[in-house]
């Protein structure tokens, strides 16, 4: 199936934040109602780039799948410069397990198979594209790290959480690429 778009950017083979990043940059070309297909591997791309047109206001329409290619098609929806939003609460990732030593929970809400290949001991796995639907599994009192690779997903989720009625949420950044402490397998 091929579906009328304004601009098509290649994202194959980029891992988070990269798809976000380029996305960006293509955004800020079109103007006000055109579509951009965003043709990506990663399969974190998927609830990544909705997650980041909701922060930004534009209009995320849809993902199809041909195989292992993924095509999101994105409508710009402002012909004003947007600002992106960011959680405000965030950590360095030197101060996490301090932190949650105090009391709270690690989140890491990358995908199950980044999860598998190493992660902080206790976190709880809750990859990006669930999380709206797994919201339950998390108390609302309690203090939320939440961790991606780079700090960019990981930053929408904040959001996300935050929006939902979540109070005590922190942004770890920069992400697992940082992260010098041990590391479990679950593979």
């Amino acid at each position: 199936m091929s579906l009328k778009v304004d601009f098509t950017l290649d994202a194959k083979g980029l891992a988070c934040p990269m798809p976000i990043v380029k996305t960006k940059k293509a955004m800020n070309d079109l103007v006000d109602g055109q579509i951009l297909e965003v043709v990506a591997t990663d399969k974190g791309s998927k609830a990544d780039l909705a997650a980041w047109s909701e922060s930004v206001g534009h209009q995320y329409i849809g993902t199809t799948e041909e195989g292992d290619v993924l095509k999101h098609y994105i409508r710009k929806c402002s012909n004003d410069t947007v600002i992106e939003k960011q959680h405000e609460q965030v950590i360095h990732i030197d101060e996490l397990l301090t932190k949650v030593s105090e009391g709270g929970i690690i989140l890491d809400v990358r995908e199950e198979a980044e999860y598998a290949f190493g992660h902080i001991e206790g976190a709880k796995s809750i990859p990006m594209g669930d999380l709206e639907k797994r919201m339950d599994e998390l108390d609302k009192n309690q203090a939320i790290y939440v961790i991606c690779r780079t700090g960019k997903r990981s930053d929408l989720a904040s959001q996300k959480l935050s929006n939902s009625g979540f109070a005590k949420v922190w942004n770890v950044i920069p992400g697992m690429t940082q992260w010098t402490g041990k590391i479990k397998k679950t593979i």
